[in-house]
């Protein structure tokens, strides 16, 4: 091997051996620079329990009528969410009219206040809601909705009629050329085995409706609880009535103004009574000395009438018609008679 050669292979054993010493202190400076990682036990996420809707948790009510009027509206998205809250709102507490503020609106749907406020605009001039004051409901009358068509004109919202058989026995026609019911006849009834039920510490009586079938929410009623119901006079009277208990109990407790109310109605629909003898008889039956521990609510004024008017008439003829005083001096009685 030439010096040169030498000098050369020399030169590339250097090369290696920095080579190697600058890769020794590139991984001596990665091992310097790397963390241990300890894992450490991780507890499993708790699985969230499924959400299920339950009747028991509370319903909303609402007549198939009405149902069908709205999906035949041609209502925006908007529009249709703000009718469900209102209705969420209102029929979900048994109320007709309540004041649903545009916040609330915007919590239950999702939509901005302001264009809650805009669709609920709209619905209460196509007369879907209806407005008294700050309070807002839905107008059960649904061939009074109108549509807004482009040229402004007012049309009418008609509900496609369906003629059904009274009976579900009802044959139909074998040929296709024959019109068959859009529906057949099968109503959903929800009784008490499958629903749990209104109560009231008043009468059993409820208003018009068979027993296995639920209430709606009545047009006229002021306040309702279930089948309970009285309007607006109901259940003032109602309100009179308790004041006039606490007169005598003033540690009574408020009582379920619904049934109250219900009872009063019930008066003055079947008994033909009205307000004004309801509470005039009442008010007798609190200040007499027996009655007034005996009727204490509408429901017992109604069932004792009878004898409390028979009482009342009778203590007021004693206190107006007493026995006439003898005059011994009176000779009036001679006149006519022939001595």
């Amino acid at each position: 091997m030439t010096g040169s050669e030498m000098a050369k292979a020399g030169l590339l054993e250097q090369n290696r051996l920095s080579g190697a010493n600058r890769n020794t202190l590139i991984a001596g400076g990665i091992m310097a620079n790397t963390a241990e990682i300890f894992n450490f036990p991780v507890p499993d996420a708790a699985q969230k329990e499924p959400r299920v809707a339950d009747l028991d948790d509370g319903y909303t009510r609402i007549a198939n009528e009405l149902l069908e009027a709205v999906m035949l509206a041609g209502l925006t998205q908007h529009q249709l969410l703000v009718f469900l809250a209102v209705m969420r709102k209102t029929y979900g507490f048994n109320k007709k009219l309540d004041w649903v503020s545009n916040e609330q609106l915007s919590e239950l749907t999702g939509i901005l206040p302001h264009k809650c406020s805009a669709a609920k605009s709209v619905l209460v001039k196509r007369g879907i809601f209806i407005q008294s004051g700050r309070n807002i409901g839905i107008n059960n009358v649904v061939s009074e909705w109108s549509t807004l068509p482009e040229s402004g004109k007012k049309n009418k919202v008609y509900l496609k009629e369906v003629n059904l058989p009274e009976s579900g026995k009802k044959s139909l026609p074998k040929s296709g050329k024959g019109t068959y019911p859009n529906q057949v006849n099968t109503k959903d009834k929800l009784t008490k085995d499958n629903i749990k039920p209104y109560s009231s510490e008043n009468s059993g009586e409820s208003s018009d409706l068979p027993e296995n079938d639920l209430p709606v929410v009545k047009a006229d009623a002021a306040i309702q609880s279930g089948s309970k119901w009285g309007t607006a006079e109901d259940l003032t009277a109602a309100e009179w009535m308790f004041d006039m208990v606490k007169t005598i109990a003033p540690s009574a407790r408020k009582p379920n103004f619904a049934g109250w109310a219900n009872d009063i109605r019930l008066m003055r629909e079947r008994d033909g009574r009205n307000h004004r003898d309801m509470c005039v008889l009442f008010r007798w039956a609190c200040q007499d000395n027996f009655w007034s521990g005996n009727v204490l609510s509408p429901a017992k004024l109604r069932d004792k009438w009878t004898q409390l008017e028979i009482n009342r008439n009778k203590q007021q003829a004693g206190v107006t018609v007493g026995k006439p005083k003898l005059d011994l001096t009176n000779t009036d009685w001679i006149y006519g008679v022939d001595l």
